[in-house]
């Protein structure tokens, strides 16, 4: 058990460092020559990246940080496979209940990553699109309902923040909905919370009337916020 224990850890840290990587960072550094935290919200995400430099680049970097969060999960079965093969895991242990908390660790350990990057000095985007990626990876009807909310909510608003709070806010009541296990109605609680909380300069706007629609720019860049 001692070596599962240690695996588990490890995986805890793999999904932190893979949450961490800079996609919106390094492609706006790369294209463009500039720090992405020094242009309209600060945030690396796709959405500023989608502001500074328009729909492809910002379409790779949503699709990257979501992939993280895929591939963070993805990594969590393959440890539970190999355990399993190399008779790492205890008979007495519940596999079923095991598995379904380290999904919700190491799909939290992912956000946390993308929004506070060690390799950024902790700072980072929303967590919105990491947050898709673990969802469709844990369940994908989850993920698209939630995706169904952010799309009528932008459609109706033009809003890409408003939008992203409301589909944060829906994860846990279709988690609770479809009737998924504890660990994952928590996933959806906590990282909702997370991710609005990570949106409270943009609540800030919202409330002012001040927040860019889509096709606006947002100026001047805003000082990342810290924990």
């Amino acid at each position: 058990m001692a070596i599962w224990f240690s695996l588990c850890g490890a995986i805890l840290v793999l999904a932190y460092l893979l949450g961490s990587t800079p996609t919106g960072y390094t492609v706006v550094r790369i294209l463009k020559g500039i720090d992405i935290r020094e242009v309209g919200s600060g945030s690396t995400g796709a959405t500023n990246v989608l502001r500074t430099l328009g729909k492809g680049p910002g379409a790779f970097v949503l699709g990257i940080d979501c992939l993280k969060g895929v591939l963070v999960i993805f990594l969590v079965y393959w440890l539970f496979n190999f355990a399993q093969t190399q008779n790492w895991i205890s008979s007495t242990v519940n596999l079923e209940i095991w598995l379904s908390w380290m999904v919700t660790l190491a799909g939290l350990s992912a956000i946390l990553g993308h929004s506070k990057s060690i390799f950024l000095g902790f700072s980072g985007g929303k967590s919105v699109a990491t947050s898709l990626g673990v969802l469709l990876a844990m369940n994908w009807q989850v993920a698209l309902a939630t995706v169904g909310v952010f799309a009528v909510v932008v459609a109706i608003s033009r809003i890409v923040s408003l939008s992203s709070i409301a589909g944060a806010i829906a994860v846990s009541i279709f988690m609770v909905i479809l009737h998924q296990p504890l660990p994952y109605i928590l996933f959806g609680i906590i990282g909702g919370l997370y991710v609005v909380w990570r949106h409270s300069s943009n609540i800030e706007r919202l409330v002012a009337g001040t927040e860019p629609k889509l096709g606006q720019k947002l100026e001047p860049a805003e000082p990342e916020q810290t924990a």
